[in-house]
């Protein structure tokens, strides 16, 4: 009777921990899927907040900055590489979203709304990129070691 009864908890537990991976696995799948759904939505805000800086309606303030965070997250170069630990995912994921939260209450909401239209169609049809903060990023990193180079060099004389 107790071989019974312990094989019967053996198996139960078995059948707990199955369902428990799968309702964890269901779980992580659904976060996902969440989180891709969020990066969308952020695409789409960043190229909307592109189109309303070309809009005449937008203070020069918000326009300026539009240009900064839109350059940087569209330029398929970082500032900070991402293999750097922990650094290099900071402008990901804290800079870039907490710009565009600023600019989105800067941008006036009439504008914005228009634009979020037009980014959704336009998404659809190519990703943009921007190849001049790229090349600013670029030259940003040439003169930093440039700067380097030379203090080394001075320290070795």
């Amino acid at each position: 009777m107790r071989h019974d009864f312990f094989g019967n908890g053996i198996l139960f537990a078995s059948f707990c921990i199955i369902s428990n991976f799968k309702n964890d696995t269901v779980k992580i799948i659904h976060m996902l899927k969440n989180w891709k759904q969020k990066a969308k939505n952020l695409k789409k805000e960043l190229y909307a907040l592109y189109l309303a800086y070309k809009d005449p309606r937008v203070p020069w303030y918000a326009r300026v900055l539009a240009i900064i965070i839109v350059g940087y997250a569209f330029s398929p170069i970082d500032l900070i590489p991402d293999p750097i630990p922990v650094l290099g995912y900071l402008d990901d994921l804290i800079l870039i979203p907490l710009g565009i939260a600023l600019l989105i209450r800067l941008v006036p909401a009439e504008v914005l709304n228009e634009c979020r239209e037009k980014a959704e169609e336009k998404l659809i049809q190519s990703k943009p990129k921007n190849w001049v903060a790229a090349c600013i990023i670029i030259l940003i990193w040439i003169i930093l070691f440039a700067v380097i180079g030379y203090y080394c060099v001075q320290a070795f004389k």
